[in-house]
């Protein structure tokens, strides 16, 4: 027997029972379609936390303080630069959340004292007026650049460069508007009001600095730029890990890798599904044998070989289970775009997930159907055509 007679035989078969092959089907099509939605949502996942992190900045190198004993001054964004030749720009960082006010009541807002090259280092930039300049930040201006989110709520969506901003009672005077950033980590990034980091020094009376954003010469030369500023705050703080130092590369990968875990773990769950739908498959093939033995009986007393009656009720195993996997691939397709719709959470479906779904419902198909098809190849053809 030829396979394209083999296909016509479980076409007929299949046809000839349509509900129970749809139900035996049932086990595959759901298996297949939650692998595919759930990898597609884990992958979506994963690309939008990289762009995210991509946003944060230019080559971005953090180094934040691991307790009250590392103190971080504005001398060390001068200092690392003539330090450290694989980086370029430093800016020190005071971030706080004050009461904010222009004509109403006031708000909590991220106000954050930067220097003039934030725009750089951060990849953020001003959509009006202008940043803060040099001479702002020497002698400690009460100026202020405003996001998109502050200009929406505390200014009404009114222009609010020239106009008079109360941060904790005193008065800074609006001078640009920075450009739309979006969320970032569940964070609106547009909610945050910058000023000089001297002048918020004294703002909120400090001499220290939350942070500082660093600037790698290229992506390249990031990992030793860390390892190069970890290394000066061990010495100068006198233990390990004083600081934690991490760039944008080091983040991306970490990131990557949970998600991609994640994602895995997810696929699992759903591959579970996958082998319920073969046990079915196999049960129903069984059944199937169990029905049709004195056919087979019938076949091999008129000249059918043992390879003949395993190849068609094989061929049957695996046409169901890739029809079930095709109608699969479609749901979960479906699902994934109705996930992203509803839920607005972005999904990604990916050539590999389809293609390692296929490849695994046909593999549920043969691995199922074996054992069926060879208890049908090995029927005795006498006792076969005895079967009542």
């Amino acid at each position: 027997m030829n396979v394209l007679e083999s296909l016509r035989m479980a076409w007929l078969a299949l046809v000839g029972n349509k509900l129970r092959s749809l139900l035996t089907m049932l086990g595959v099509i759901i298996g297949v379609a939650a692998v595919i939605t759930l990898v597609a949502v884990g992958q979506g996942a994963s690309a939008q936390v990289s762009q995210q992190i991509q946003n944060l900045g230019s080559n971005l190198i953090m180094v934040v303080p691991t307790s009250r004993a590392a103190k971080l001054t504005i001398q060390d964004s001068v200092d690392l630069p003539r330090r450290v030749p694989t980086i370029t720009q430093v800016v020190p960082s005071v971030g706080v959340t004050a009461t904010v006010k222009w004509q109403g009541e006031g708000q909590q807002v991220p106000v954050e004292g930067v220097s003039e090259n934030l725009p750089q280092v951060r990849d953020f930039h001003p959509a009006a007026g202008r940043f803060l300049a040099a001479d702002d930040v020497k002698a400690l201006r009460h100026v202020a650049v405003v996001g998109q989110t502050v200009v929406d709520n505390v200014f009404d969506s009114l222009n609010p460069i020239g106009k008079t901003l109360l941060i904790n009672g005193q008065n800074f005077n609006v001078i640009g508007v920075m450009d739309k950033k979006g969320s970032n980590m569940g964070q609106d990034m547009d909610n945050i009001v910058f000023i000089p980091v001297t002048t918020a020094q004294r703002l909120f009376g400090t001499d220290r600095v939350s942070r500082l954003y660093i600037q790698a010469a290229s992506p390249e030369v990031a990992s030793l730029a860390v390892a190069h500023i970890t290394a000066i705050y061990d010495k100068k703080f006198g233990r390990e890990r004083s600081v934690m130092v991490s760039s944008q590369d080091q983040i991306l990968a970490t990131v990557s890798t949970m998600t991609q875990t994640f994602t895995m773990m997810l696929a699992a769950i759903a591959g579970i599904s996958l082998l319920v739908g073969g046990i079915g498959i196999m049960n129903i093939m069984l059944v199937s044998v169990t029905e049709r033995t004195r056919e087979i009986g019938i076949r091999k007393a008129i000249g059918a070989k043992r390879r003949d009656v395993l190849g068609q009720f094989l061929v049957e195993s695996i046409f169901l289970s890739l029809t079930g996997g095709i109608i699969g691939i479609l749901t979960g397709v479906g699902g994934s775009q109705l996930i992203s719709r509803v839920a607005g959470f972005k999904t990604l479906v990916s050539l590999e997930a389809v293609l390692l779904a296929s490849l695994f419902s046909a593999a549920v198909g043969v691995f199922f159907g074996i054992y069926p098809a060879m208890k049908a190849s090995n029927l005795d053809p006498i006792e076969a055509l005895r079967y009542e």
